[in-house]
């Protein structure tokens, strides 16, 4: 099983291989990926690490509040996605 992190305050310049890179060193990332701007391409300064599910906890333990490129970034547990209306 894996478990979906979200990661928010993310530098706009982190991609989805920095992102990955940086978790990397605390569990095995299955997928990483920044989001990004439909229309400009640009980051929204969020993204999301699916990691396996045993490691979870651990991965939010050290990396919440830890930092990227000089950003105090959060990480936590990624809430399922709501329906659009």
């Amino acid at each position: 099983m894996t478990k979906t992190l979200y990661v928010g305050n993310l530098p706009w310049k982190v991609t989805d291989d920095d992102l990955a890179r940086a978790f990397s060193a605390h569990a095995e990332v299955i997928n990483s990926r920044v989001i990004v701007d439909r229309e400009t391409g640009r980051s929204r300064g969020f993204g999301f690490v699916e990691v396996d599910d045993l490691d979870a906890e651990k991965v939010i333990r050290e990396m919440n509040g830890s930092q990227i490129d000089g950003r105090t970034i959060v990480v936590n547990e990624a809430r399922p996605r709501q329906a659009r209306i």
